[in-house]
């Protein structure tokens, strides 16, 4: 089998004193594993940098690991290296798609809208709340979609300020208001595509996308959304704190 496409690199690992083992998201193939022979060495060890563009050749025999020949075509990694929040991103990002993403199953909307997501890593008022649609439209890929178009207690569409962590539905803020604490919060840009969007929003966002990752992808794995993205939403937050500091 074999086969030709585009990708982003997810995680490279070590294999034996010279090659390494490539993880790349391709368009149209999913997430696929290969063997790149000299992928520790000076030529192509900038090319194997997470989030990098490639085209891909994949070749492989039944359930052998297969090996890439990879030709860089953006170095997406070099691009962020001076700006410590967006190289935060672009490894989170990475990260997560790698942990939860099933093997050789195709992901063309998860692709796209990463791709999107990485071409905006140059403006910090727009990747992050892009990172939690991306997270929630993920979330859907796999089969774990939330339904957050009305309430789950009384079915009204407006209002809807929560999410219920049980159902994974949407809570208005008259009914969820007793609850809120077992809550978990939705900021409107969830819903709304025209809302305006903050830090302290995005972060809300993102708390509530990664619980449904890892209580719904990765928990029954025996597994944790990966530390890259623990140490995103620090720096978001941080930045937030920051933020509001200079408003006060």
């Amino acid at each position: 089998m074999s086969f030709r496409d585009i990708g982003l690199v997810l995680e490279i690992r070590a294999h034996g004193e010279a090659h390494a083992v490539a993880h790349i998201l391709t368009e149209n193939h999913g997430r696929r594993a290969g063997l790149v022979h000299g992928g520790q060495g000076r030529r192509l060890r900038p090319i194997l940098q997470p989030g990098n563009d490639v085209a891909l050749d994949w070749k492989g025999r039944g359930d052998s690991l297969g090996y890439f020949d990879l030709e860089l075509t953006r170095a997406r990694a070099a691009e962020v290296m001076d700006d410590r929040v967006a190289l935060a991103g672009l490894a989170a990002v990475c990260a997560t798609a790698f942990a939860v993403l099933p093997e050789g199953e195709a992901v063309q909307p998860v692709f796209r809208g990463m791709t999107i997501l990485l071409d905006n890593l140059d403006d910090l008022a727009l990747w992050p709340a892009l990172m939690a649609r991306w997270e929630l439209g993920l979330l859907a890929a796999l089969g774990f979609g939330l339904t957050l178009d009305r309430c789950a207690a009384t079915g009204a569409r407006e209002n809807l300020v929560f999410v219920s962590p049980r159902s994974a539905c949407a809570v208005s803020e008259s009914a969820g208001a007793p609850y809120r604490e077992k809550l978990l919060p939705l900021p409107a840009f969830l819903i709304d595509a025209a809302a305006p969007t903050d830090l302290a929003g995005v972060i809300d966002g993102l708390t509530t996308t990664g619980y449904f990752l890892e209580t719904r992808v990765l928990h029954p794995a025996d597994r944790q959304l990966p530390e890259a993205r623990g140490r995103l939403i620090e720096l978001l937050k941080k930045r937030a704190e920051l933020s509001a500091l200079s408003v006060g």
